[in-house]
């Protein structure tokens, strides 16, 4: 049974991925054929979420980037006229696939714009590879300066969408995504809040030459960090110093909070995975809608 969650001042958690046991009665043997990540592991049936969309506009995009090139984007928006809060969703480590894509069908059905993209598009499509290694390998390849200008990017041209509301923007993204929103989040201005699930905190190859320990004191908007207990991946002498910076940060910084979810693995949002954790996850999910609520992406 998942124990209450435990609430912080401030942070953080990620990790690779943990070797998870898991049972294959009830799990697709092509995650292929489903649209998810390859080098994620065989595809939950059971929990697998679905999320129809019927009463929604959908579309995969092309987003021109610097350098002249498109990035792949996916959008789900309410079918109904109007402009609406939106929240840009970042992937895992595997990068744009079909969790992602539902996760933006979920927030529509909800009156939000959700949208994701592909962060690694220029190095390869990392949800068609097999082995993690190689995936880590290739992802770590993506420079953070890189990184913060697709995204610029993506604002530029969701803020000339006719269903987006630009002054009701927010960022989420889990494991490196969830990193991504904590360094998005101190670079832009335009983003009203963040939510980071278990994103990483710790040092990374020369791509990525800042932590968030780095820009925590001085973010642009406040973060809600949801993170899991027993995340090996990210220390918790790391997810206190992460705290200590926002505590003695900026007024976005200060306003910022935390939320461990004591025994659960990294991943626990991640429905199309073993490591899923639907208590966590769904309670995860509903602190992440008030928080939008509260920070004026609604």
């Amino acid at each position: 049974m998942t124990r209450s969650p435990a609430q912080f001042t401030d942070p953080h958690l990620e990790s690779l991925l943990p070797d998870v046991p898991f049972d294959r009665r009830g799990f697709i043997a092509s995650s292929a054929s489903m649209g998810f990540a390859l080098a994620a592991g065989p595809v939950v049936a059971q929990t697998a979420i679905r999320t129809p969309a019927d009463g929604l506009d959908t579309a995969e995009l092309k987003v021109p980037v610097a350098g002249g090139q498109s990035m792949p984007a996916y959008m789900a928006a309410p079918a109904k006229a109007g402009r609406h809060a939106t929240v840009i969703v970042i992937p895992e480590v595997f990068g744009m696939h079909e969790y992602q894509k539902d996760i933006c069908r979920r927030l529509a059905k909800l009156g939000y714009v959700g949208v994701t993209l592909d962060p690694f598009f220029r190095i390869g499509d990392l949800s068609k590879m097999t082995d993690i290694k190689e995936v880590v390998g290739n992802a770590n390849k993506l420079e953070d300066a890189q990184m913060l200008s697709d995204l610029d990017s993506l604002v530029a041209y969701l803020e000339k969408q006719p269903k987006v509301d630009a002054k009701k923007m927010g960022i989420t993204g889990m494991c490196r995504g969830g990193r991504t929103v904590w360094m998005y989040a101190a670079h832009s201005p335009k983003m009203k809040a963040g939510v980071s699930w278990y994103g990483g905190l710790n040092p990374m190859p020369p791509a990525m030459p800042k932590t968030p320990h780095d820009v925590a004191g001085a973010l642009k908007a406040p973060v809600l960090g949801l993170y899991a207990g027993d995340d090996a991946g990210i220390p918790v002498a790391a997810v206190a110093r992460m705290q200590e910076v926002l505590k003695n940060g900026n007024t976005n910084s200060r306003a910022s909070r935390f939320v461990l979810y004591p025994g659960m693995p990294h991943a626990f949002h991640a429905d199309y995975r073993a490591t899923f954790r639907k208590e966590a996850a769904e309670d995860g999910w509903q602190k992440m809608l008030a928080w939008f609520k509260e920070h004026g992406v609604a």
